[in-house]
């Protein structure tokens, strides 16, 4: 998809994933095959400081400070012993077999735990890291994903139009820009949607009708005798 609306073949690519199924170095190399370049793929920092909450709850003797250091640096002997060193203090076989999960999904993925800016060799001075990949996500797939959604083509890119203007705040101004509305006319847009807020607010439940009773045995000069002679 990329190479047919993109030319490529002299960019630098850079990929971020979780390195699930689907998602892994050599997929990416063969989306991406026609930049001269190898095409990177980090592992994406989210999931692996996801993995170090899990595999250690707590921030016991050093040991989580410790393996977030030897993955800073990609030190990998550090790492082993850390991780190792910690499993043997366990007695809870689910927090073992925690343990014994992160240092395979480590292990699996170790060449792409880097700093691109580090491999590549005319990276730009200003050039910033790659964030974790969930938290820019999740800015676009929020209502947009589960609850049995199905976008078109055409639907589902206006839709990310839509998301991409309200995380820039240029949406507004380009929505009002192209409607050449007056001062006059917005205001009554403006008026039209405080309305339809104020339609929208929950209503009070009924409470049913009212009883009450007239008495028929009351002075004639008392305000309820006047009110049983009116009738």
């Amino acid at each position: 998809m990329a190479a047919s609306r993109y030319s490529l073949e002299e960019t630098q690519v850079v990929t971020n994933s979780d390195g699930g199924n689907g998602y892994t170095a050599e997929r990416f190399q063969t989306a991406f095959s026609q930049s001269k370049h190898q095409v990177l793929n980090q592992l994406d920092a989210y999931h692996v400081a996801q993995g170090v909450n899990r595999a250690f709850p707590k921030e016991e003797k050093g040991y989580k400070k410790a393996v977030r250091q030897a993955l800073k640096v990609h030190d990998l002997d550090a790492f082993k012993l850390q991780v190792d060193t910690y499993e043997s203090t366990l007695e809870d076989p689910k927090q073992i077999e925690k343990v014994q999960r992160f240092r395979q999904y480590i292990l699996h993925n170790w060449s792409r735990i880097y700093d691109w800016r580090e491999v590549v060799s005319d990276c730009p001075k200003d050039a910033r890291k790659l964030g974790a990949m969930e938290s820019h996500q999740r800015q676009v797939s929020f209502r947009m994903k589960k609850r049995g959604m199905h976008w078109s083509a055409a639907g589902g890119e206006a839709m990310v139009k839509i998301k991409q203007g309200i995380q820039n705040q240029t949406l507004r101004p380009a929505y009002l820009a192209n409607q050449q509305r007056s001062t006059r006319k917005q205001r009554d847009v403006k008026k039209g949607i405080r309305v339809a807020a104020l339609l929208r607010q929950p209503t009070r439940a009924s409470i049913g009708a009212k009883q009450g009773r007239i008495p028929l045995y009351e002075a004639h000069s008392s305000a309820m005798g006047y009110l049983v002679k009116s009738f």
